[in-house]
């Protein structure tokens, strides 16, 4: 027995929690890609160990809490802007969370360890085949939380990530597993199998993928806008002049073309929707907000920016639920159309079961007298000369195949969204994920924050320019080109879970022939 087989056999679990937690530096900002399919060849070399199909589960399960503890820390952050909850739990949060979350690596684990216990390449196939189920399961299930997806490691791998044209980003996660794979079988001497796989890997980093297209000269003029307003400030009081002063200095115009401008999520704390009882509105009627707004516009502008709405009980005007809303307006102080955020985020948009968690105590993650509404899905809102903008506010964006309306496909997707509690580790792990749902479906994707990373990403996910973290600035430039339809924009989730079928039904076949 090897040295690193005799670690494994008398600590697994440890191994497999070294394993997880090494493996999440491959994600941004960090980008240690190498250690992802180092530390994945090291935990099929833990599976292939396992003795039963429960130390196979608890393998994964531990794996998964290291994983996710080091992907998702920045969470933690977004408990010191919570006056309500002390910061400290912010770090129980992120624990409580991966405690959850590990169970779908467990699952793929235990599946890939049933079928291929003692056959190290269908053990290779049915990992890969069973993590794109579980991510895919990991999208959906409790109201999903797909944030780093594995795929998301693969970006930097030259060609590769052009590969979610068609299967999609949990696809991607083939490749990883199949470079891994090959390291590992090359580790035990299997040349026949591992060089083929390390050969297919090492051909996809190298390969330069698709060239971005240049930039017609009559694509749209836009202005994206990124005020570096922190969420200390965003909702204090007497703050409001001077943060929509920021803004307004942003988007001064340079040039009289007629341009697209892009401000962040909840960019202003007024509502610009007519109708409500006077109280809500505070002194600042729609009318005059709007003005201000049109102020800053061309006479052909289009303002897309983010704003909050508020829903009514029949009778009586009480306020009891809110939407967080993206509105489009021209420099007439018309609303061009509305999309109201369908993936909200529970505990931070809405508390489950209010009535039940209040009475112990738990309405302080989600404070207010009501909730965020869900609105119906992906929209496509018409700007006219300016063609269709898709909508997706803030972590909706890392929803793969849900960013897209079918029947009425953009011209680009606009992302705003609000980091500034992401901590250091979100924002670039957030715009990692907008790249990948611009390479899926084949267009641009611009992101607006208060704070940062703000950027212009290109039909096929390059960014074309950004604003750095915690720096006001803004994007002037002309917007890239879509591409067409690609496969994966046509069929979604169904083209990589027909292939997790294949790998599947593959392992399953070949350990039926080797018996």
């Amino acid at each position: 027995m090897s040295k690193l087989q005799h670690i494994i056999a008398r600590h697994p679990f440890a191994t497999s929690l070294f394993a997880g937690a090494l493996s999440a530096t491959g994600f941004a900002p960090l980008d240690l890609w190498p250690l992802t399919i180092l530390t994945l060849a090291l935990w099929m070399a833990i599976l292939m160990q396992a003795q039963s199909r429960k130390a196979a589960f608890f393998s994964g399960w531990v794996f998964g809490v290291g994983h996710f503890v080091v992907g998702l820390n920045w969470i933690a952050k977004a408990f010191t802007f919570q006056a309500a909850m002390p910061e400290w739990l912010g770090y129980v949060a992120v624990v409580l969370l991966s405690l959850y979350l590990a169970v779908y690596p467990a699952l793929t684990a235990l599946g890939g360890w049933w079928i291929g216990k003692d056959r190290p390449l269908v053990l290779i196939i049915a990992l890969a085949g069973m993590w794109i189920i579980t991510e895919w399961l990991r999208s959906w299930v409790f109201s999903g939380f797909i944030w780093n997806p594995l795929g998301a490691v693969a970006l930097p791998l030259g060609g590769m990530p052009d590969l979610s044209m068609l299967i999609g980003s949990y696809g991607l996660s083939v490749m990883l597993f199949g470079g891994a794979g090959g390291l590992w079988l090359l580790f035990r001497k299997n040349w026949q199998a591992g060089l083929p796989l390390v050969a297919v890997f090492a051909a996809l980093s190298l390969w330069p993928g698709h060239e971005s297209k240049p930039t017609p000269a009559d694509q749209p003029l836009i202005t994206v806008v990124q005020p570096n307003i922190g969420q200390q400030d965003k909702w204090e009081a007497g703050y409001e002049e001077q943060n929509l002063a920021k803004l307004a200095e942003l988007t001064h115009r340079e040039g009289d073309s007629p341009r697209i401008i892009f401000w962040p999520e909840a960019a202003i704390p007024d509502y610009l929707e007519t109708g409500y009882p006077a109280r809500y509105y505070y002194g600042r009627p729609p009318e005059f907000v709007r003005q201000q707004l049109g102020a800053l516009m061309g006479p052909d502008d289009v303002l897309v920016l983010g704003a909050l709405k508020l829903e009514f009980a029949e009778a009586g005007g009480r306020a009891v639920g809110a939407r967080n809303s993206v509105f489009a307006m021209d420099a007439e102080r018309e609303l061009l159309g509305r999309y109201d955020k369908a993936h909200l985020v529970p505990y931070g948009e809405y508390l489950p079961m209010r009535p039940l968690l209040s009475a112990i105590g738990l309405s302080r993650l989600a404070p207010g007298d009501f909730d965020f509404w869900p609105g119906p899905g992906p929209r496509s809102i018409d700007l006219g000369r300016f063609g269709k903008a898709g909508l997706q506010v803030c972590y909706e964006i890392i929803f793969s195949g849900q960013v897209v309306d079918p029947d009425s496909r953009p011209d680009f997707i606009f992302n705003p969204s609000n980091d500034a509690w992401f901590g250091s580790w979100g924002p670039p792990q957030h715009l990692a994920q907008a790249r990948l749902r611009a390479i899926e479906e084949g267009l641009p994707v611009i992101r607006s924050t208060p704070t940062g990373i703000s950027a212009v990403i290109d039909a096929e996910g390059r960014v074309r320019a950004s604003v750095p973290m915690a720096e006001a600035g803004r994007i002037d430039m002309r917007l890239p080109q879509a591409r067409s339809a690609t496969r994966f924009a046509r069929y979604g989730n169904a083209l990589p879970l027909g292939l997790a079928l294949i790998l599947l039904l593959s392992a399953i076949a070949i350990r039926v022939r080797a018996r």
